[in-house]
Protein backbone atom coordinates (compact mmCIF):
# COMPACT_ATOMS: atom_id res chain seq x y z
CA UNK A 1 0.00 0.00 0.00
CA UNK A 2 1.31 3.37 -1.07
CA UNK A 3 2.32 5.71 1.72
CA UNK A 4 0.09 8.70 2.16
CA UNK A 5 2.69 12.00 1.39
CA UNK A 6 3.26 14.85 3.05
CA UNK A 7 4.94 18.41 1.86
CA UNK A 8 5.96 20.09 4.61
CA UNK A 9 6.80 23.94 4.06
CA UNK A 10 8.28 25.85 6.73
CA UNK A 11 11.67 27.33 6.91
CA UNK A 12 12.34 27.04 10.90
CA UNK A 13 14.67 24.42 10.63
CA UNK A 14 13.40 22.98 14.12
CA UNK A 15 10.00 22.25 12.77
CA UNK A 16 11.36 20.29 10.31
CA UNK A 17 13.86 18.17 12.35
CA UNK A 18 10.65 17.77 14.59
CA UNK A 19 7.75 17.05 11.75
CA UNK A 20 9.80 14.49 9.66
CA UNK A 21 9.83 11.34 12.22
CA UNK A 22 6.83 12.83 13.63
CA UNK A 23 4.82 12.01 10.63
CA UNK A 24 7.47 9.61 9.40
CA UNK A 25 6.92 7.53 12.61
CA UNK A 26 3.01 7.18 11.46
CA UNK A 27 2.92 5.97 8.13
CA UNK A 28 3.92 9.21 6.09
CA UNK A 29 6.40 9.83 3.76
CA UNK A 30 7.48 13.47 4.07
CA UNK A 31 8.79 15.83 1.88
CA UNK A 32 10.28 19.23 2.99
CA UNK A 33 11.06 22.67 1.43
CA UNK A 34 11.66 26.14 2.95
CA UNK A 35 10.73 28.46 0.38
CA UNK A 36 7.56 29.70 -1.67
CA UNK A 37 9.24 28.84 -5.18
CA UNK A 38 10.35 25.19 -4.01
CA UNK A 39 6.62 24.72 -2.82
CA UNK A 40 5.07 25.55 -5.69
CA UNK A 41 7.88 23.18 -7.89
CA UNK A 42 7.29 20.27 -5.41
CA UNK A 43 3.41 20.32 -5.39
CA UNK A 44 3.74 20.20 -9.12
CA UNK A 45 5.93 17.56 -9.56
CA UNK A 46 5.37 15.50 -6.41
CA UNK A 47 2.14 15.86 -6.18
CA UNK A 48 1.69 15.41 -2.74
CA UNK A 49 -1.26 13.83 -1.05
CA UNK A 50 -1.26 17.04 2.10
CA UNK A 51 0.79 20.55 2.15
CA UNK A 52 1.41 21.35 5.89
CA UNK A 53 2.17 25.41 5.15
CA UNK A 54 3.82 28.23 7.16
CA UNK A 55 2.69 31.38 5.90
CA UNK A 56 6.01 33.60 6.57
CA UNK A 57 8.73 31.96 4.10
CA UNK A 58 12.18 34.28 3.39
CA UNK A 59 11.32 34.71 -0.43
CA UNK A 60 7.58 35.66 0.53
CA UNK A 61 4.02 34.79 1.71
CA UNK A 62 3.04 31.51 2.01
CA UNK A 63 -0.70 32.60 0.78
CA UNK A 64 1.38 33.22 -2.40
CA UNK A 65 1.48 29.13 -2.58
CA UNK A 66 -2.40 28.72 -1.69
CA UNK A 67 -3.27 31.09 -4.77
CA UNK A 68 -0.87 29.70 -7.52
CA UNK A 69 -1.45 26.29 -6.01
CA UNK A 70 -5.64 26.33 -6.48
CA UNK A 71 -4.95 27.12 -9.99
CA UNK A 72 -4.00 23.70 -10.60
CA UNK A 73 -5.19 21.58 -7.62
CA UNK A 74 -6.85 20.47 -4.84
CA UNK A 75 -4.09 19.08 -2.83
CA UNK A 76 -5.45 19.83 0.59
CA UNK A 77 -3.61 22.63 2.51
CA UNK A 78 -3.32 23.25 6.03
CA UNK A 79 -1.99 26.25 7.20
CA UNK A 80 0.64 25.65 10.16
CA UNK A 81 1.35 29.38 11.38
CA UNK A 82 2.40 31.57 14.04
CA UNK A 83 0.41 34.56 13.10
CA UNK A 84 -2.86 34.77 14.99
CA UNK A 85 -5.16 37.45 13.54
CA UNK A 86 -8.43 36.14 12.66
CA UNK A 87 -7.85 38.42 9.01
CA UNK A 88 -4.66 35.89 8.20
CA UNK A 89 -6.83 32.85 8.89
CA UNK A 90 -9.61 34.00 6.98
CA UNK A 91 -7.86 35.68 3.65
CA UNK A 92 -5.90 32.10 3.77
CA UNK A 93 -9.09 29.87 4.10
CA UNK A 94 -10.82 31.96 1.53
CA UNK A 95 -7.89 31.58 -0.95
CA UNK A 96 -8.59 27.79 -0.77
CA UNK A 97 -6.74 26.64 2.37
CA UNK A 98 -8.53 23.68 4.30
CA UNK A 99 -7.36 24.03 7.74
CA UNK A 100 -5.44 26.36 9.81
CA UNK A 101 -3.62 25.18 13.06
CA UNK A 102 -1.51 27.95 14.87
CA UNK A 103 1.81 27.79 16.26
CA UNK A 104 2.64 26.41 19.66
CA UNK A 105 0.74 23.58 18.20
CA UNK A 106 0.23 19.48 19.38
CA UNK A 107 0.96 17.11 17.26
CA UNK A 108 -2.18 15.54 18.02
CA UNK A 109 -3.97 18.40 16.66
CA UNK A 110 -2.30 18.40 13.81
CA UNK A 111 -2.05 14.67 13.04
CA UNK A 112 -6.28 15.02 13.33
CA UNK A 113 -6.50 17.54 10.86
CA UNK A 114 -4.21 15.96 8.71
CA UNK A 115 -6.26 12.48 8.69
CA UNK A 116 -9.60 14.69 8.03
CA UNK A 117 -7.54 16.47 5.00
CA UNK A 118 -7.07 12.88 3.62
CA UNK A 119 -10.34 11.19 4.05
CA UNK A 120 -12.14 14.61 2.32
CA UNK A 121 -8.93 13.76 -0.31
CA UNK A 122 -10.42 10.07 -0.64
CA UNK A 123 -14.10 10.97 -0.89
CA UNK A 124 -13.72 14.05 -3.13
CA UNK A 125 -12.75 10.87 -6.09
CA UNK A 126 -16.12 9.21 -5.53
CA UNK A 127 -18.90 12.32 -4.45
CA UNK A 128 -20.88 10.95 -1.97
CA UNK A 129 -24.63 10.86 -1.90
CA UNK A 130 -25.23 9.89 1.95
CA UNK A 131 -22.70 10.87 4.85
CA UNK A 132 -22.74 9.82 8.41
CA UNK A 133 -21.56 11.55 11.60
CA UNK A 134 -22.13 9.52 14.91
CA UNK A 135 -25.48 8.51 14.08
CA UNK A 136 -26.89 11.87 12.07
CA UNK A 137 -27.18 10.84 8.49
CA UNK A 138 -27.56 13.36 5.72
CA UNK A 139 -28.74 11.34 2.54
CA UNK A 140 -28.54 13.46 -0.61
CA UNK A 141 -30.25 11.07 -2.86
CA UNK A 142 -33.46 10.79 -0.90
CA UNK A 143 -33.15 14.60 0.52
CA UNK A 144 -33.45 12.78 3.71
CA UNK A 145 -31.87 13.76 7.27
CA UNK A 146 -32.00 11.20 9.98
CA UNK A 147 -30.50 11.54 13.44
CA UNK A 148 -30.36 7.94 15.31
CA UNK A 149 -32.84 7.10 13.08
CA UNK A 150 -35.58 9.59 13.28
CA UNK A 151 -36.23 11.85 10.64
CA UNK A 152 -35.26 15.57 10.89
CA UNK A 153 -37.34 17.74 9.69
CA UNK A 154 -35.33 20.64 7.99
CA UNK A 155 -36.16 23.90 6.21
CA UNK A 156 -34.49 24.21 2.78
CA UNK A 157 -31.81 26.90 3.81
CA UNK A 158 -30.97 24.47 6.75
CA UNK A 159 -30.52 21.37 4.75
CA UNK A 160 -28.18 23.85 2.14
CA UNK A 161 -26.11 24.40 5.04
CA UNK A 162 -25.85 21.13 6.79
CA UNK A 163 -25.30 19.45 3.29
CA UNK A 164 -22.65 22.34 2.67
CA UNK A 165 -20.60 21.46 6.25
CA UNK A 166 -21.04 17.43 5.60
CA UNK A 167 -19.65 17.89 1.94
CA UNK A 168 -16.18 20.19 3.81
CA UNK A 169 -16.46 17.37 7.13
CA UNK A 170 -13.28 18.48 9.05
CA UNK A 171 -12.66 21.50 6.88
CA UNK A 172 -13.16 25.36 8.08
CA UNK A 173 -15.67 27.53 6.47
CA UNK A 174 -15.29 31.22 6.82
CA UNK A 175 -18.44 33.08 7.35
CA UNK A 176 -18.19 34.15 3.58
CA UNK A 177 -17.65 30.74 1.92
CA UNK A 178 -20.61 29.65 3.72
CA UNK A 179 -23.24 32.63 2.98
CA UNK A 180 -22.28 33.22 -0.63
CA UNK A 181 -22.91 29.21 -1.42
CA UNK A 182 -26.56 29.34 0.67
CA UNK A 183 -27.71 32.84 0.25
CA UNK A 184 -26.21 33.79 -2.72
CA UNK A 185 -23.07 36.54 -3.12
CA UNK A 186 -25.13 39.95 -2.30
CA UNK A 187 -25.49 38.33 1.47
CA UNK A 188 -21.78 37.33 1.92
CA UNK A 189 -21.24 40.20 4.57
CA UNK A 190 -25.07 38.92 6.20
CA UNK A 191 -23.27 36.91 9.12
CA UNK A 192 -26.42 37.30 11.34
CA UNK A 193 -28.01 35.01 9.21
CA UNK A 194 -25.63 32.58 9.29
CA UNK A 195 -25.67 32.63 12.88
CA UNK A 196 -29.49 32.67 13.32
CA UNK A 197 -29.34 29.42 10.97
CA UNK A 198 -26.63 27.80 12.72
CA UNK A 199 -28.06 28.10 16.22
CA UNK A 200 -31.81 26.56 14.41
CA UNK A 201 -29.34 23.92 12.51
CA UNK A 202 -27.84 23.01 15.94
CA UNK A 203 -31.49 22.76 18.09
CA UNK A 204 -32.68 20.21 15.48
CA UNK A 205 -29.06 17.62 15.28
CA UNK A 206 -27.86 18.34 18.66
CA UNK A 207 -30.51 18.20 21.24
CA UNK A 208 -29.01 18.32 24.20
CA UNK A 209 -26.01 17.84 26.15
CA UNK A 210 -25.21 13.86 25.63
CA UNK A 211 -25.20 14.25 22.28
CA UNK A 212 -21.51 15.84 20.81
CA UNK A 213 -21.42 19.02 19.64
CA UNK A 214 -21.07 18.54 15.30
CA UNK A 215 -20.64 21.95 14.38
CA UNK A 216 -17.85 23.88 15.71
CA UNK A 217 -17.76 27.85 15.68
CA UNK A 218 -13.92 28.88 14.65
CA UNK A 219 -14.62 32.21 16.66
CA UNK A 220 -14.82 35.42 14.19
CA UNK A 221 -13.94 32.73 11.46
CA UNK A 222 -17.04 30.48 10.38
CA UNK A 223 -17.64 26.73 10.95
CA UNK A 224 -16.81 23.29 10.43
CA UNK A 225 -18.32 20.20 10.65
CA UNK A 226 -16.24 17.90 13.12
CA UNK A 227 -17.39 14.42 12.58
CA UNK A 228 -16.64 12.80 16.49
CA UNK A 229 -14.14 10.46 15.57
CA UNK A 230 -11.82 12.80 14.85
CA UNK A 231 -10.03 14.46 18.36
Amino acid sequence: MTRPRILVVDDEPQIQRFLKPALTAVGYDVLQVGTVAEAKRAIAAQAPDVVVLDLGLPDGDGKDVIASVRAFSAVPIIVLSARDRESEKIEALDLGADDYVEKPFGIGELLARIRTALRRRHDAQVPPERFEFGGLVVDDASHRVTLLAEAVHLTPKEYDLLLLLARNAGRVLTHRQILTQVWGPAHAEDVQYLRVLIGQLRAKIEPGPSRPRLIENEPGIGYRLQPPDVE
